[in-house]
């Protein structure tokens, strides 16, 4: 996914390009270091972005926001093999699966608290359950303390 180089009335700058994208300047040339971004340069040897440029942002950011990391962005952009490709998404799938469970069970954790109706959350049935799950059996025969309201 390199740049294709092209240039000329829609050549912007990187001022340019990282303000349509809300992203400082050095975030671009952090990108480019690492391989990710191919500017082409003018005769002043100034960075020019083209449409290429914008959709391979673009592109990155999306990968960002999916919760892939730099490396594995440039990993992706090096590869044109489907299985090479295949290999790489599917770990990055199963991390986003293990951080989509532990969002859910924080998520139920705090809802929990937000139901509880006792004064002391310790209290709550709701919160027992969770801590023995949390711990095992190692605390799944430690019975809650009075739960009397």
């Amino acid at each position: 996914m390199k740049s294709s180089g092209d240039s000329g009335a829609s050549a912007m700058s990187i001022g340019a390009l990282a303000a349509r994208f809300g992203l400082a300047t050095h975030v671009l040339r952090h990108w480019e270091s690492m391989g990710l971004l191919h500017p082409v340069r003018d005769a002043g040897g100034r960075r020019r972005y083209g449409a290429d440029d914008l959709t391979r942002v673009a592109t990155i950011l999306m990968f960002k926001q999916a919760g892939l990391g730099l490396d594995t962005i440039r990993s992706l952009s090096d590869t044109v093999d489907r299985a090479d490709r295949h290999v790489i998404l599917r770990a990055e799938a199963e991390a986003l699966r293990s951080r989509i469970a532990a969002a859910r069970a924080s998520l139920e954790f705090i809802e929990g608290g937000l139901s509880c109706e006792y004064e002391d959350v310790t209290k709550c049935p709701n919160y027992w359950r969770l801590i023995a799950e949390q711990v095992g059996r190692a605390a799944a025969g430690r019975t809650p303390p009075d739960t009397a309201a």
